[in-house]
């Protein structure tokens, strides 16, 4: 869970009566985000342009390294004669699955 310092908390009023301000010391990096709060809940949080694309930035090279696990995943199993091969019915059995529930 991200901390939030007592300054990097605004409710919705306050956010919105200084947007101005806040906006500018996300932009200079005076504050590195800012959580809004609706009902002394956490509804959002702000941050630069620059920590978001930052954040895509690592969210794609995320993806693409799943995706490649899994394309290795595949090939593999491609390797995999039949002979090995277990049905799903022996396979929810070994679980204890029952098919007829799904």
């Amino acid at each position: 869970m991200v901390k939030y310092a007592q300054s990097e908390l605004f409710s919705i009023t306050d956010f919105t009566k200084q947007i101005g301000n806040i906006i500018g010391n996300i932009k200079k990096h005076s504050l590195e985000k800012i959580g809004i709060l609706k009902n002394n809940k956490l509804e959002a949080v702000v941050i630069s342009t620059d920590e978001y694309e930052r954040l895509k930035s690592y969210e794609e090279i995320i993806e693409l390294e799943e995706y490649t696990q899994i394309y290795n995943i595949i090939q593999q199993r491609k390797n995999t004669p039949l002979s090995e091969y277990i049905s799903m019915e022996d396979m929810a059995k070994k679980f204890d699955i029952d098919l007829n529930k799904i």
